[in-house]
């Protein structure tokens, strides 16, 4: 592989600065959205295969990592209001939106609202509507569907070693420990021991996740989408169990709203290892390539 270089960046947006990795310099931009409880260190395996091929600028979304204490009010439409206004900084007109999770909902709401600036859309097991119960709690939804990674938003840990251990018992990450995972996780701490605490602020993820479960237009945004659209899918969910989190009934519906809708599963991946992993890393920079060289 090519030499990974990685530059920090901080682009001026509603309340302060955004903060977001570029790695490399040179050739088409991908811009890479993370998950909910997630950061732009997510990306790193993908940023590394791509390394000396395109430029990938993966932002800490307001509330997140580096970009915590930016204020709310939160929501997929902050979201894409600050993600061009990142490119802007960096002078960059158009790109390959790439999103995990729910950074796939802001990919696709953000190619939606500006199709100018957006030539492609990778889905990386997200962005696709999921069902959600009559009269649910929306909360308590959330509480259910993220179990431990949101549970870490309340907990403190005396010590580095005490949070990787917290996850080494999650069924989707811990099997599958490797040193992105790791550099991933160690990215997510602040404060000191005896009382260190995951830099994702809860109010944000919580406004976030409401929004995308309830909010008719980001359910509906990908019916706009008007560029090429590749959702990728692991066919096993969060806890590792053998159900994607994305159903064929919610992608056959998808693909019969939205023509321009392709979709591959990626095998031996769950909706972690789908970018922490080299299986899946591998796949992820692979379509990205695809789609820079037809954009």
């Amino acid at each position: 592989m090519a030499e990974l270089r990685q530059e920090a960046v901080e682009a001026p947006v509603r309340g302060g600065l955004l903060w977001a990795s570029r790695w490399g310099e040179e050739g088409a931009p991908v811009l890479a959205i993370h998950g909910i409880t997630g950061s732009h260190a997510s990306w790193w395996s993908v940023a590394e295969r791509l390394a000396g091929q395109a430029q990938v600028i993966a932002p800490d979304l307001r509330g997140r990592g580096a970009s915590g204490r930016l204020p709310g009010p939160y929501g997929m439409a902050t979201h894409v209001e600050d993600c061009p206004s990142l490119m802007d900084h960096l002078g960059i007109e158009r790109a390959v939106v790439a999103g995990h999770s729910m950074g796939g909902y802001v990919a696709a709401l953000m190619a939606a609202r500006y199709p100018q600036r957006v030539s492609a859309v990778l889905l990386v097991d997200g962005g696709i509507p999921l069902p959600v119960p009559e009269n649910v709690d929306i909360q308590a939804h959330l509480d259910a569907v993220l179990g431990p990674s949101i549970q870490r938003l309340r907990l403190t840990f005396e010590s580095r070693q005490a949070y990787l251990e917290f996850w080494r018992q999650h069924p989707g990450v811990g099997p599958y420990w490797n040193d992105y995972i790791q550099r991933y996780l160690e990215y997510d701490l602040e404060g000191e021991p005896p009382a260190l605490r995951s830099r994702v602020r809860e109010e944000a993820v919580r406004e976030d996740g409401a929004d995308l479960l309830v909010n008719p237009e980001v359910r509906g945004c990908l019916a706009q989408v008007r560029c090429p659209l590749l959702l990728l899918r692991a066919p096993r969910g969060l806890l590792d169990q053998p159900q994607p989190l994305i159903s064929d009934e919610a992608v056959a519906h998808w693909r019969s709203v939205q023509p321009r809708l392709e979709e591959e599963t990626v095998p031996g991946v769950n909706h972690y290892t789908i970018v922490l992993a080299p299986e899946g890393a591998d796949v992820v920079a692979a379509r990205l390539r695809s789609l820079l060289a037809s954009a």
